[in-house]
């Protein structure tokens, strides 16, 4: 084949059916050609991966909180998608809260499409947001092409986005159902959590205390009881607790419309290693003890967690209140944006997992879960979204080297494994000016 654009040669290629040397011929920014290492393409331009390096579909995070406008001294659509491109992620979907105003309605969507688009190093898609009084605009939101609708059962953190109680849940659901749109749920029960004992000073584990497990079984179950009632489709975010995964199974089962997700740091710490006052490892739902991050790496092996993504939740580091290492006052939320692919393969590769189940994690099943469909693949016809990445090369993170805005991530001294040497956003490669599109459900 003649006339390509580029050809990436790999001896290493991570595609749905495992690993294979390959040369993938890119033109206009789509992947028209998979041959064999040696084969006959021509292309301007031609670039050979090293030895120990392997070619990765782009990673999609579905789960990411660029906080702007508004809240822009915690992140912002410049320092995010910077970060994503030096983790391998070639498109996030950013969160409806923690921006000002939150993406409640059409007129604060296109605010935020209007901030994004200057800035975007990576392709950029947005969730709605579902809070009591905007039923009515569920439906706009969509038609002006939200992937969702993210809601939650406590309070969020923020003021402005306040939690939908069971019969508000019930009636989004139904609205939501009329049109086959999607609702993700921060599932956390409000009233298990009130009636735990509250966090205390500097005490992780009495931080733990005032989120019971109980507090997210009770709302897993709560949704799938309302996801079998109206047919509408549901997504639990950030499962933390293993003892919701039966219920997932069994609903899957079941033929309720159901997927959900975990994240990198529920699947590296542990309780027992969190040190008291280390507020830079707070989030909500709490990151619990080794046995129960165990039985969530088989519930990845078994398919019912879908996928995994960062839910990168930044803040400026005085929110953090590291100077008393009060976790009831510290904001909760971790930056992990850049760091999410060697993070879950450092742990992955020494649980025996492979390259082939990360990417189908973290690229693949996120860009099905949102209808992107030639995302998260090394296939003819998909965007030519890549990542090189080293699998065998470790680091140590050092959190003033990260592009996320504020320096502050648990992650800060960890040795990984796993660099990302490039990126290339639709066959060109990510560098000093940002080329990312702005994307919506639907896009083909």
């Amino acid at each position: 084949m003649t006339g390509l654009d580029l050809v990436v040669r790999a001896r290493r290629v991570v595609r749905a059916a495992g690993e294979q040397a390959g040369a993938i011929g890119i033109r206009d920014g789509r992947i028209v050609a998979i041959a064999p290492y040696d084969a006959e393409l021509v292309a301007a331009d031609e670039v050979r991966l090293a030895d120990d390096e392997v070619l990765l579909p782009g990673l999609v995070d579905s789960h990411v909180h660029v906080n702007d406008p508004g809240r822009t001294a915690w992140e912002g659509f410049t320092s995010a998608t910077r970060a994503a491109a030096a983790g391998g992620v070639t498109t996030i979907v950013d969160m409806p809260l923690n921006s000002l105003p939150p993406t409640c309605d059409v007129p604060a969507l296109t605010l935020k499409r209007e901030t994004a688009a200057p800035q975007a190093f990576v392709d950029v898609g947005f969730w709605g947001g579902a809070i009591p009084g905007n039923l009515a605009q569920l439906r706009p939101l969509h038609q002006a092409g939200v992937f969702g609708f993210k809601c939650f059962l406590l309070h969020s953190g923020v003021d402005e986005f306040p939690p939908l109680d069971t019969a508000q849940l019930e009636a989004a659901m139904v609205e939501l159902a009329a049109f086959d749109g999607l609702l993700i749920v921060h599932a956390e029960d409000a009233h298990s959590i009130d009636h735990a004992p509250p966090p205390r000073g500097a005490s992780y584990q009495d931080f733990l205390n005032s989120r019971p497990r109980a507090a997210e079984n009770q709302a897993v179950a709560e949704v799938i009881d309302l996801a079998r009632r109206t047919g509408c489709r549901v997504h639990i975010l950030h499962v933390s607790s293993a003892e919701v995964l039966p219920l997932i199974a069994a609903a899957k089962a079941d033929g309720v419309r159901i997927t959900a997700e975990t994240c990198p740091h529920y699947l590296t710490f542990a309780a027992e290693e969190i040190p008291d006052g280390a507020t830079q490892y707070k989030c909500c739902p709490p990151i619990r003890e080794a046995a129960n991050r165990d039985l969530l790496w088989a519930g990845l092996r078994a398919g019912i967690i879908d996928l995994v993504v960062s839910d990168h939740s930044p803040s400026t580091i005085d929110l953090k209140h590291l100077d008393t290492g009060d976790f009831g006052t510290a904001w909760g939320g971790i930056a992990s944006l850049q760091l999410g692919l060697p993070a879950v393969w450092t742990e992955a590769r020494r649980r025996g997992f492979t390259l082939a189940e990360v990417v189908g994690w973290m690229a693949t099943a996120p860009a099905v879960q949102t209808g992107l469909l030639k995302k998260g693949r090394i296939e003819v016809g998909a965007d030519a979204d890549l990542c090189v990445f080293a699998p065998d090369e470790t680091f140590v993170v050092d959190a003033r080297r990260l592009h996320h805005k504020n320096a502050i991530t648990p992650y800060d001294g960890r040795t990984l494994s796993g660099v990302v040497r490039g990126t290339w956003l639709r066959g060109v490669p990510i560098d000093s000016e940002p080329h990312g599109r702005l994307l919506t459900r639907g896009d083909r």
